[in-house]
């Protein structure tokens, strides 16, 4: 989730879609560290970005949000700072996370490697954002496709999915 604009902060949470389902739980502490962008639905501000990753960091009650790419054309880091916290108290699989106030976007965790951490998939209940995280800047193409796959059984235009180039 990267580079999140107004527009899609105040387009998120219109859906015409079923509810999005979520994974039971997420440890934070585990969840905390860098998650590369494999792909996603990209943002604007995320235009000719490559090495895009996020990492997260436990800030008292809330979760630091820090996002970083590097722009192709010019070799420019484009980064920027926010905060998420569950959307609900008692559940951190939905969480609000917020880069300008008072704007604030959804971010459903709904697929994640609860053994390990390696992997996570997020986005928003309108089906308009999505990405693809790992711990790494690759990930396994099958299990790449599995998570495609299973993005579009919810209802998400996997057409839409650009892969992030990591060098």
């Amino acid at each position: 989730m990267v580079f999140v604009t107004v527009g899609l902060l105040l387009n998120a949470c219109k859906s015409q879609h079923p509810a999005l389902p979520v994974v039971a739980k997420v440890d934070l502490d585990r969840y905390q560290g860098r998650w590369y962008e494999i792909a996603s639905f990209p943002l604007r501000p995320q235009k000719n970005c490559t090495g895009t990753y996020a990492e997260y960091s436990l800030q008292g009650e809330y979760i630091r949000v820090y996002n970083h790419c590097i722009d192709s054309t010019n070799g420019k880091v484009k980064d920027i700072t926010g905060k998420a916290w569950p959307a609900q108290k008692g559940e951190n699989a939905r969480l609000w996370v917020q880069f300008f106030w008072p704007f604030k976007s959804p971010y459903h965790v709904i697929a994640l490697d609860t053994a390990n951490y390696q992997y996570a998939m997020v986005g928003t209940p309108n089906r308009k954002y999505l990405w693809l995280l790992s711990r790494t800047p690759q990930m396994d193409a099958d299990l790449q496709e599995s998570l495609v796959t299973y993005a579009k059984s919810l209802g998400f235009d996997t057409q839409r999915l650009l892969f992030t180039v990591h060098r």
